[in-house]
């Protein structure tokens, strides 16, 4: 039985004739009576601003924590995983554009159950959720009520970082560990490729980080579009500048929704990960056959720390390298 509710928006203003403006994300809708947003989440019911998407997951999966990829939280842990049906950002590229950019069926779960499902596979005693797979963001009032009932949950978030300022303040104490696509250091990409913006991301990439929310990130390598060495260079600069610690995923492309772009050559893939190497304490290469890149070192003194196959081998119950006692980034 479906007992899905209508939940108000948290982050928006009404308007003359009956408008509304949403107020989550830089899009900032306006809406008439009966509109939907860009995101397909949330829409006008009589002058409200209503969550239409509240509670209603694609489904739900019990993922290694990597696949998100998060390689420096709990590794080798599993995490408990659900997601909308909605993105606020419209890449012709989308490498899940069946569940992101068109509609696709979705089940309720309210907060209460998800929190069950969670306690009954806590890992260790963690107990932990994913808002994963499309845009969790746009899941806003959801996981806010979720986290009001969860407080004892690690809540953490696979995002393309594209939030207004003031609802991710709100969220930001409630989220324990974050992996934020940074899709291109060009401000251009995101206008031509994407509908959205850059500097909204390196701002929740900032403002998260400064939180101490645990911080990961992920650049999806696209032929002709964000590979040329200046960009690698300078989205590495941009990194290196909040912390060298930040770990950075630098993931293959293949061809999929409206894009029929070659897929990434893996050599690409490897070279990103070696300029990043020369700044930055930990790198990893994503979506390519490869050896290199998997495993996590010890910055200070060059000790295994973390197993291709996401085992701790190097790291003592401090967080620090058994080696060497330097702190590795991560929660352990």
């Amino acid at each position: 039985m479906d007992n899905s509710i209508e939940r108000e928006a948290m982050f928006y203003e009404k308007l003359d004739n009956q408008q509304v403006r949403c107020l989550l994300c830089p899009h900032c809708c306006l809406l008439k009576v009966g509109e939907t947003g860009i995101c397909r989440g949330r829409k006008n019911i009589e002058r409200k601003l209503i969550a239409i998407n509240y509670g209603r997951t694609m489904g739900i999966s019990l993922d290694p924590i990597e696949k998100k990829p998060l390689y420096h939280f709990r590794p080798g842990s599993q995490i408990v995983s659900l997601g909308p049906n909605s993105c606020n950002l419209s890449c012709f590229f989308c490498q899940n554009y069946d569940s992101s950019q068109m509609p696709c069926s979705t089940a309720y779960i309210n907060p209460e159950q998800l929190y069950n499902l969670v306690l009954e596979h806590s890992y260790q005693g963690y107990k932990q959720v994913a808002f994963t797979y499309t845009e969790p963001f746009t899941w806003y009032e959801y996981i806010y009520d979720f986290a009001k009932i969860a407080r004892d949950t690690d809540i953490v978030m696979v995002t393309n970082g594209y939030i207004n300022p003031a609802p991710l303040k709100e969220l930001m104490p409630y989220i324990r560990a974050m992996n934020i696509d940074l899709k291109s250091i060009r401000n251009e990409f995101y206008v031509k490729h994407c509908n959205g913006g850059l500097e909204t991301v390196k701002q929740t990439i900032k403002n998260a980080f400064n939180a101490g929310i645990h911080i990961e990130l992920t650049n999806l390598l696209i032929p002709t579009l964000n590979d040329a060495e200046e960009d690698i260079q300078a989205l590495i600069d941009f990194v290196s500048s909040i912390s060298v610690d930040i770990p950075l995923h630098f993931s293959a492309y293949y061809p999929a929704y409206k894009s029929n772009i070659p897929p990434t050559s893996p050599r690409t893939v490897l070279k990103a990960c070696q300029m990043a190497k020369e700044k930055l304490s930990y790198v990893y290469a994503g979506n390519i056959w490869s050896d290199e890149f998997r495993e996590t070192y010890c910055p200070k003194c060059d000790n295994l720390v973390i197993s291709a196959h996401r085992r701790i081998v190097g790291i003592d119950d401090k967080g620090q390298c058994r080696n060497c006692s330097y702190r590795i980034y991560g929660v352990f």
